[in-house]
């Protein structure tokens, strides 16, 4: 079915360059001793995504753009579609340990996806034989899917499309033969972009209808916290001009720990953990580099605004809220109130304006006027030019509380990717999986050539907190 990008959709388009790739996605590790007869083939893999591409339509659909750009741009299916030229099978060289995994990862990464075929692909990587604290014969699969495509919500439904629950998959039904749907016209496209057009003022009259009371609820008292801009007391060395080299890692937590941490301050979430945790990390970082800034860090943090309705139809549903990180704050503890306080009070303010009023404003700018105003900043740093409102993005997205298998063989580890960008390097996806959390970073390499240091920065500033946590309990207790 003929769908047209939204115009939140169409921005993660705009904005990605040959710098800044904007996909997304997971790379899961998988243990192939659960799988029958202790082994899983590529043709095996290859036969169970063919099985279920029409569990999703990212799979199978690709960009049409309309004539000129006079209108946002649409999702066809690709005539062509060619399963094997997504899903690829690669090998890491020996000895094939954890640093490997991560610079392999980066390097798949930075590369842009092709805009011709749909917006995904899939890496089967073996070798895994000296990751610590994986059993041998381990592999991974990397997916990237452009964010033009998903949000986190979306990319979890994909999860679900592709893993099974029980080592032993369901029989499944022998699907219809595909025929691609023709793609619309360009006499079409034109008439269709001339109606939209001609709606953009009503649009904009509704925008401003629903965001009178919104300002209303603001300017009676309603905020309590606001976008800002981060002056030079703030900036850090990830608030600048990315490269087109990436890094990647990630960290490994036990999801009933951070909730014994949540449980020492009253009302913390396990965002609320995670988002100290970080602080923590990039503090230590920074403090090793001699670049603390002299107010506290800044996180940007999606919010999922879909409802029932729109679930399944891919693309973007998605706000944004900034919160102070409290990276001022030394004690763990103390750090981690601090947090909660902050996200409460931005919650608040997100709640005031209405994190859905948010994304509609996007849908009021003309497509044609957005393409030129992005791309030319996206490709020439202009973006890095202009004041950046945080120092990061840490995104978190809950994940399956139960095991999970990929013909027979289960998932052992899931970890998060996700887009460097001029003035927000960093990018930290969060994942929570069968009773443990990853927290992955992306960054320019440029900006951090030392990962594997980050990386350490953010375990110490876990098991601070940890230790903290135990302290205060021991003291209750006596």
């Amino acid at each position: 079915m003929l769908q047209q990008l939204t115009a939140l959709d169409a921005s993660f388009l705009h904005t990605e360059s040959s710098r800044s790739p904007m996909h997304i996605g997971p790379m899961m590790i998988y243990d192939m001793s659960s799988a029958p007869g202790g082994f899983v083939r590529f043709k095996d893999i290859l036969r169970t995504f063919e099985a279920r591409l029409d569990r999703s339509p990212v799979f199978r659909r690709k960009l049409l753009d309309v004539p000129l750009e006079l209108d946002l741009p649409y999702w066809v299916e690709d005539e062509d579609f060619d399963l094997e030229f997504h899903v690829r099978h690669i090998a890491l060289p020996k000895p094939g340990d954890w640093r490997q995994l991560c610079i392999q990862a980066a390097r798949l990464l930075a590369r842009p996806l092709d805009r011709s075929r749909p917006l995904w692909e899939a890496y089967v990587i073996e070798g895994l034989d000296n990751v610590a604290g994986l059993p041998p014969g381990c592999f991974a699969i990397l997916l990237k899917i452009h964010h033009a495509a998903i949000d986190g919500a979306t990319g979890a439904e994909i999860m679900e499309a592709i893993h099974d629950l029980s080592p032993v998959p369901p029989v499944a039904e022998e699907a219809a033969p595909w025929q691609p749907e023709a793609p619309p016209s360009k006499s079409t496209l034109l008439w269709n972009a001339y109606r939209n057009n001609l709606k953009q003022p009503l649009r904009m009259v509704d925008v401003i209808r629903k965001g009178v009371p919104a300002w209303q609820r603001v300017r009676a008292g309603e905020r309590q916290h606001s976008f800002k801009r981060l002056g030079e007391r703030e900036r850090t060395r990830f608030n600048g001009t990315v490269s087109a080299a990436r890094v990647f890692g990630a960290v490994d937590l036990s999801l009933d720990e951070v909730k014994r941490i949540k449980q020492r301050v009253e009302g913390a979430t396990v965002n609320d953990v995670i988002l100290s945790v970080v602080s923590g990390g990039m503090r230590r970082y920074l403090d090793a580099k001699g670049e603390t800034p002299a107010k506290s860090l800044i996180t940007g943090a999606p919010i999922n605004v879909r409802d029932e309705s729109e679930r399944g139809t891919g693309g973007n549903v998605v706000s944004m809220m900034n919160i102070d990180m409290r990276s001022d704050v030394k004690d763990p503890l103390k750090r981690l109130a601090a947090v909660h306080k902050a996200a409460v009070e931005s919650k608040a303010y997100t709640n005031a304006v209405g994190a859905r009023l948010l994304t509609d404003v996007t849908s009021t700018i003309p497509n044609r006027v957005a393409v030129t105003g992005f791309r030319v900043a996206a490709e020439s740093g202009m973006m890095s030019l202009m004041k950046p409102t945080f120092n990061t993005v840490v995104t978190n997205v809950p994940g399956p509380q139960v095991p999970l298998y990929l013909n027979g063989a289960q998932v052992l580890r899931i970890y998060g990717t996700g887009p460097s960008m001029d003035n927000s390097g960093l990018f930290h996806p969060v994942i929570s999986y069968n009773g443990s959390i990853s927290i992955g970073f992306m960054c320019c390499r440029e900006m951090m050539p030392d990962p594997e240091f980050y990386q350490d920065c953010l375990t110490e500033s876990y098991q601070e907190m940890l230790k903290a946590s135990r302290g205060r309990a021991r003291k209750r207790a006596g």
